[in-house]
């Protein structure tokens, strides 16, 4: 759907966007959960839940330009309604409006320079998601104590901190960077 606004530009705009879009799909999925469900007929066609920039929330087909102006929400929600248990189908529209929501916004964010789109991320990701406001937001988990320095000098040495890796790139040299998953080292412009 297109919006008349015009395109936000700054981080605040951005997020200032991605929030009215938020709530609008978490009031879809939530307090209008009655008439979303109504207008989401498996015999109509392929149909996809937008969140609006003005805070309001659409039920409607896909923009039949190409390329869209925006990228687009997941396609054909209203097929697997009735085919899946009411919540169980609530918690996958939520999650793929979660995935939408991210796209809109770094799609607005992909001009903004690196340091405004991790701020960006940081703001975004302050707040709980579609699905977790739709599902219970998690409680606030204990954070893991860091992990112990390694007694064996013959290991490399732990990652620097972002600050350290930051004053490495100013300076022009390449550090190694551990994969937060597997703990494998790999240069700081190699994808893990």
């Amino acid at each position: 759907m297109a919006d008349t606004a015009p395109p936000p530009r700054t981080v605040e705009e951005i997020h200032e966007d991605f929030s009215l879009r938020r709530t609008a799909l978490v009031a879809a999925l939530t307090r209008d959960v009655e008439e979303f469900y109504t207008q989401c007929d498996p015999d109509k066609e392929n149909l996809c839940l937008y969140g609006n920039s003005d805070g309001s929330w659409d039920v409607a087909l896909p923009a039949e330009e190409v390329p869209p102006e925006l990228p687009e929400p997941a396609l054909g929600i209203n097929f697997a309604r009735d085919g899946m248990e009411k919540k169980d189908w609530l918690k996958l529209v939520a999650v793929h409006s979660d995935a939408w929501l991210l796209s809109v916004a770094f799609f607005y964010g992909a001009k903004l320079q690196k340091m405004d789109r991790e701020r960006l991320f940081r703001m975004i990701n302050s707040r709980p998601t579609v699905f977790e406001t739709l599902n219970g937001a998690p409680k606030e988990q204990h954070k893991p104590a860091p992990p112990k320095k390694p007694t064996n000098t013959n290991k490399r040495p732990s990652a620097p901190s972002i600050r350290d890796t930051d004053d490495y790139e100013e300076e022009g040299q390449q550090q190694d960077l551990p994969c937060p998953l597997c703990s494998k080292f790999y240069h700081d412009d190699e994808f893990w």
